[in-house]
C-alpha cells in the first residue's frame, strides 16, 4: 500500500519538475497579466487607427464597415434563403424564421460541392454553377416561383460599399477564378440568375462569416453585440457608433465592424512579444509579415507551433533522448487537434504517448508530461492573446455607452473554442480578470455563416418595413412649399376679417388695436416702472432710459410670488397685494415718495379701448380673483393705490408682452416693426396702417395691432393639415376646440404631439417592441424641453436614451433615432407653421406701404424659439422662401415684458410731451 502511494508520489514529483522545465525554457510564451493589459491598451489603438479616416490606410486592424445597422429583437419575420461560400463546398439554406410570440427558426439546407476546375476558371462560370445550384434547390422545395429574400455569406477579403455590394479584394483559401477581384460579387451573381430566367431572389445582404455569427446569437440573446470566431482563423466583429466611423456619412446610430484582427501586430507592435517559433511560422507561411496574430492564435497554426516547439528541444537533447523523426521534422504533421486531444483531462497522457509514437518516436513518461505541458503553454497563450484583444473590444463598447457597468453578450463560433477542453473557460477567465466591471456573457452560436446570413436579412427586411410603415404615418406632418403657401394665404384672409368691422365679431384672429402707435426713436428719457404680471410670479421694474451720448437702458427689479389664495380670492385683495409690493420696491430702491410714469404689463386677454385702458375679459393661468372680469385692469390698479394713499402713480399704458418684445427690440433697431413670441404660447403683433383698423376712428398713422394669432384656425381652415395627433391633444387639453394654432406650434403642446406619436407606434409594434410603458401613458410626461435637448447635438443618441430611461422606457440604439426623427418632424413643422405666418404678416405691411421690397426687423422672445436648436433657422428659411420681396431680421429680445413695457411708457410720454409743447 506504502509502495504505491510513493510510486504516485514520485510521479508527481517527476510530472511537476518537467512542467517546471517547460516552463523556464517558453518563459517568453507565459504572458503576465501586466503584459496581457499592455495588448489590450496597444489594441484599442490599433481599433482608432482602423475607425480614422487620415490613419485607415495605413492601420493594419481595417476596422471594415459591414453596412449591418441593427442586431435581431426577435420580432423578425419570414421565409429566407441563404447561400454559404467559403471553401470548396458551398451550401444553399431555406431559413423560415416565425414570432407569433414565440421565436422560432426553422431550416433546411443541401451541400455542394465546387469542382476543382471552377475554382480556377472563370468567375462568370463558378456564379453560374452558384445559380444553377440554387435553382436546383428551389426546385426540390417547389419555391422556383416565390422572389425571397436572399443572404450571402461570402468569406473572402471584402471591401463593402453598401449591405448588397461587397468587392472581392484577392482570392484567398485556394480559389483563382479569373475576373472576378476588384468586382461585385452581388452583381455577378445577380447577373447568373437573370441569365437563366427560370427564378427571382432578391438578394438583401452579403455577410461576414463573423457578422452572420453575432446575428445568430442576436436572435436568440438581444445583448449580444459581439461576434467572435477562433477556428481555423479568427476575426472579431461589434456594434459600433455611427459618430466614430469616419469611413461612413453620418453620425446616426451604430453599425457592425468587421474588424479583420487578424492582422493586428502587422505593422510590428506586437514584435515585443512575438518569440522565435512565431517568427518561424510566419517564415514558412505563404503569406509571411501578414496576419501576425492569427498566427499566434488560430487553429491552423497551433498545431505547428507545438511541431516547432518540440523539434527545438529534441536538438538540445532536452526531449526524445535527442532523436528526431522525419514525420516529427515535417511541416503540418502535428495537427491542431493534437493539441485538444493530449490536453484533455483524464486520457492527455496516453493521448500524447500516442501521438508521438504515431510520429515515430519512443517517448518516455516525462517526454509526454513535458509534450502535454508544451500544448498548455501554447493552447493558454492563444485563449489569453485572444482575451486581451476581445476585452479592448468590450471596454470600447463601454465606454460608447457611457455606462458604469457593461452587460453584453459575445456570439462565438470557430473549431478551437468549441472542441479545445480548456480555450473557452481560459478565454472567459481573461476578459474577466481585465474588465472585472463588466458582465460579459458567452453564447456559443450554431451555424453561424448560414443562419447568420439569413438573420442579417430578416432584420434588414423588418428595419425596411417598419420604416416604411413610419414614414407613412410622419408623411401627414410633413408640410410641402404649396400647403405652406396656402397656410400664409388663409392667415391673410383671417387677418383681414380681424379688422373688418363687419367681419371682426366673428374673426378668430382677433387683431386687437393696441394703441401704441410709434416704436421708439432714440430720444427717449426719464425714469419708469414697469410691473409684469402673468403668472404666479409678479416682478416690479425701475427702469433708467437715457439718450444722447450715453443713451441705453438700466434695470433694477425684484420678484414677488403670488400666494394662491390671493390668486383665488377677491379683485380688491390681489390689487391691494399688487400695490403693497409696489411700495416695497419703492422704499428698497429708496424712492419712496416719487411720482413716476408706470407701463403694465398684463399677460391675459384684454380688449384695451385706450392706451391706458383695457377691459379683462377672462382670467386664464389659474387666477380666478373675483370682480375682475369685464373691469378695466387699469382703473383697478388706480383704486388700489389711492386706498394705500402712500404714494401717486401715473398709469400711462397697459401693455401685451408681444408687443413689449417689439418695443424692446425696437429700441435697438429702428426697423423693428414686428414682435413675435414663441415659447409655451405663441402670438404675434405689427405696425398696421391706422386706416385699415376699422375699429378704430382714424386714417393717420399706425397702430400696433396684437393679432392673438394662436386661434388662427379654430373656424376649421387648418383642418385639412392637422393630424389625428393634433386632435387628440387638443381633445384632452383645458379649451378644446380653441387656440389650435398655437397647439401646432407652441412650447406647450409639442411634447404632447410627440408622446401621441410615439404611443401610435408602440401601439403598431414600430418602437420599444411593442412595449408600452405606465409613464409614457401619461400626458405631459414628454416635455417640450426634451425635444430641445434631443435635437442639440452628436451626443444625442446617449441624451435620447437617458430621457427615455427616465420615462421607464427600456431602448435600442434604434428606438433612440426614431424618436430622435420624431422629435424633428414636429419641431420642423411647428417651425414652418409659425413661418407661414409670419411670412403672411410681413407680405401684409409690404403691400400697405405700396413697396416691391421690404426690409423690416422682427423682435422674437420665447423658450422655445431661443432655445431649441433648430427652430429659429428652420422658421427663417421658411419666411424667406414665402415672401422672397421681403429681407427680414429676427433680433431676439430681452425681457419684453418688463422694459418694453417701460419703452411703451417712454414712448407715450415723449408723444404726450411733444403734444404739450
Amino acid at each position: 500500500m506504502i509502495a504505491s502511494h510513493l510510486l504516485a508520489y514520485f510521479f508527481t514529483e517527476l510530472n511537476h519538475d518537467q512542467a517546471q522545465k517547460i516552463d523556464k525554457y517558453l518563459y517568453h510564451m507565459r504572458l503576465s497579466e501586466e503584459t496581457l493589459q499592455e495588448v489590450s491598451q496597444r489594441f484599442g489603438k490599433e481599433m482608432e487607427k482602423g475607425l480614422g479616416a487620415d490613419t485607415n490606410p495605413t492601420a493594419s486592424v481595417k476596422m471594415l464597415p459591414t453596412f449591418v445597422r441593427s442586431t435581431p429583437d426577435g420580432t423578425e419575420d419570414g421565409d429566407f434563403l441563404a447561400l454559404d461560400l467559403g471553401g470548396t463546398n458551398f451550401r444553399v439554406l431555406r431559413v423560415k424564421v416565425s414570432d407569433n410570440g414565440l421565436q422560432k427558426v426553422e431550416m433546411e439546407n443541401q451541400i455542394y460541392a465546387i469542382p476543382e476546375e471552377l475554382m480556377r476558371g472563370s468567375g462568370v462560370q463558378l456564379f453560374d454553377h452558384i445559380a444553377e445550384c440554387l435553382a436546383n434547390f428551389m426546385e426540390k422545395l417547389k419555391i422556383k416561383d416565390k422572389k425571397l429574400p436572399l443572404g450571402f455569406t461570402f468569406s473572402f477579403p471584402c471591401h463593402q460599399t453598401k449591405l448588397d455590394e461587397s468587392i472581392l479584394v484577392t482570392w484567398t483559401k485556394g480559389f483563382k477564378c479569373s475576373s472576378v477581384e476588384g468586382k461585385d460579387v452581388v452583381s455577378m451573381l445577380r447577373k447568373s440568375i437573370k441569365k437563366r430566367g427560370d427564378f427571382d431572389i432578391d438578394i438583401v445582404a452579403v455577410v461576414n462569416d463573423t457578422v452572420g455569427t453575432m446575428m445568430t446569437c442576436g436572435y436568440d440573446d438581444h445583448n449580444c453585440e459581439v461576434g467572435l470566431i477562433v477556428g481555423t482563423g479568427t476575426n472579431a466583429c461589434y456594434m459600433e457608433e455611427m459618430r466614430h466611423i469616419d469611413l461612413v456619412e453620418g453620425d446616426e446610430g451604430r453599425m457592425c465592424i468587421n474588424m479583420e484582427w487578424g492582422a493586428f501586430g502587422d505593422d510590428g507592435v506586437l514584435n515585443d512579444i512575438r518569440t522565435e517559433f512565431d517568427r518561424e511560422i510566419d517564415m514558412g507561411s505563404l503569406n509571411p509579415g501578414k496576419q501576425l496574430f492569427e498566427k499566434m492564435i488560430s487553429g491552423m497554426y497551433m498545431g505547428e507551433l507545438v511541431r516547432l516547439i518540440l523539434v527545438k528541444m529534441a536538438k538540445e537533447g532536452l526531449l526524445f533522448g535527442g532523436r528526431l523523426t522525419p514525420d516529427l521534422l515535417t511541416t503540418g504533421h502535428f495537427e491542431t487537434r493534437f493539441v485538444s486531444a493530449i490536453e484533455k483531462e483524464k486520457e492527455g497522457l496516453q493521448k500524447a504517448h500516442e501521438i508521438l509514437t504515431k510520429l515515430g518516436l519512443e517517448p518516455s513518461h516525462e517526454d509526454c508530461v513535458a509534450t502535454h505541458r508544451i500544448c498548455q503553454i501554447v493552447s493558454t497563450r492563444s485563449a489569453s492573446l485572444c482575451g486581451a484583444t476581445l476585452a479592448a473590444v468590450l471596454r470600447r463598447i463601454k465606454e460608447n455607452k457611457g455606462v458604469d457597468r457593461l452587460r453584453s453578450t459575445v456570439g462565438v463560433d470557430g473549431s478551437v473554442y468549441k472542441k479545445h477542453p480548456h480555450f473557452a473557460r481560459r478565454l472567459h477567465k481573461t476578459v474577466r480578470k481585465l474588465l472585472p466591471d463588466c458582465e460579459i456573457r458567452f453564447v456559443r452560436s450554431e451555424d453561424g455563416s448560414g443562419k447568420g446570413a439569413a438573420m442579417v436579412t430578416a432584420v434588414a427586411y423588418r428595419l425596411a418595413a417598419q420604416h416604411k410603415a413610419r414614414q407613412k404615418i410622419l408623411e401627414a406632418l410633413k408640410l410641402s412649399h404649396e400647403q405652406l403657401l396656402e397656410v400664409k394665404q388663409r392667415m391673410r384672409i383671417e387677418m383681414e376679417n380681424g379688422l373688418g368691422k363687419e367681419t371682426h365679431v366673428d374673426a378668430t384672429v382677433k387683431m386687437l388695436p393696441t394703441y401704441v402707435c410709434s416704436t421708439p426713436d432714440g430720444t427717449e428719457k426719464g425714469d419708469f416702472l414697469a410691473l409684469d404680471l402673468g403668472g404666479t410670479n409678479f416682478r416690479v421694474l425701475l427702469v433708467r432710459v437715457r439718450n444722447g451720448m450715453r443713451r441705453g437702458v438700466e434695470m433694477h427689479n425684484k420678484i414677488y410670488s403670488i400666494p394662491v389664495e390671493i390668486m383665488q380670492g377677491t379683485g380688491e385683495e390681489l390689487f391691494d397685494h399688487i400695490v403693497h409690493c409696489i411700495s416695497d420696491f419703492l422704499e428698497y430702491m429708496g424712492m419712496k415718495g416719487v411720482s413716476l410714469p408706470l407701463g403694465f404689463t398684463f399677460s391675459f386677454p384684454c380688449q384695451q379701448n385706450n392706451l391706458d385702458e383695457g377691459i379683462l375679459l377672462k382670467w386664464t393661468k389659474g387666477f380666478k380673483a373675483t370682480g375682475c372680469e369685464g373691469e378695466d385692469v387699469v382703473n383697478l390698479l388706480k383704486e388700489a393705490i389711492h386706498r394705500r394713499e402712500e404714494f401717486d402713480l401715473d398709469v400711462v399704458a397697459l401693455v401685451n408682452d408681444t408687443v413689449g418684445t417689439m418695443m424692446t427690440c425696437g429700441y435697438e433697431d429702428p426697423y423693428c416693426e414686428v414682435g413675435l413670441i414663441v415659447g409655451t404660447g405663441s402670438n404675434a403683433c405689427y405696425m398696421e396702417e391706422m386706416r385699415n383698423v376699422e375699429l378704430l376712428e382714424g386714417e393717420e398713422g399706425r397702430m400696433c395691432v396684437n393679432m392673438e394669432w394662436g386661434a388662427f384656425g379654430d373656424n376649421g381652415c387648418l383642418d385639412d393639415i392637422r393630424t389625428e395627433f393634433d386632435l387628440a391633444v387638443d381633445e384632452l387639453s383645458l379649451n378644446p376646440g380653441k387656440q389650435r394654432f398655437e397647439k401646432m406650434i407652441s412650447g406647450m403642446y409639442l411634447g404632447e404631439i410627440v408622446r401621441n406619436i410615439l404611443i401610435d407606434f408602440t401601439k403598431r409594434g414600430l418602437l420599444f417592441r411593442g412595449r408600452i410603458s405606465e409613464r409614457l401613458k401619461t400626458r405631459g410626461i414628454f416635455e417640450t424641453k426634451f425635444l430641445s435637448q434631443i435635437e442639440s447635438d452628436c451626443l444625442a443618441l446617449l441624451q435620447v436614451r437617458s430621457i427615455l430611461q427616465h420615462l421607464g422606457l427600456e431602448t435600442t440604439c434604434d428606438d433612440s433615432i426614431i424618436v430622435k426623427e420624431v422629435c424633428t418632424v414636429v419641431a420642423r413643422r411647428a417651425a414652418q407653421l409659425c413661418g407661414a405666418g409670419m411670412a403672411a404678416v410681413v407680405d401684409k405691411i409690404r403691400e400697405n406701404r405700396g413697396l416691391d421690397f421690404l426690409k423690416i426687423t422682427v423682435g422674437v422672445d420665447g423658450t422655445l424659439y431661443k432655445l431649441h436648436p433648430h427652430f429659429s433657422t428652420i422658421m427663417h428659411e421658411t419666411v424667406k422662401h414665402l415672401s422672397p420681396k421681403c429681407e427680414v431680421t429676427f433680433l431676439q429680445s430681452e425681457d419684453g415684458s418688463g422694459k418694453g413695457a417701460a419703452l411703451i411708457t417712454a414712448v407715450a410720454c415723449r408723444i404726450r410731451e411733444a403734444g404739450q409743447r
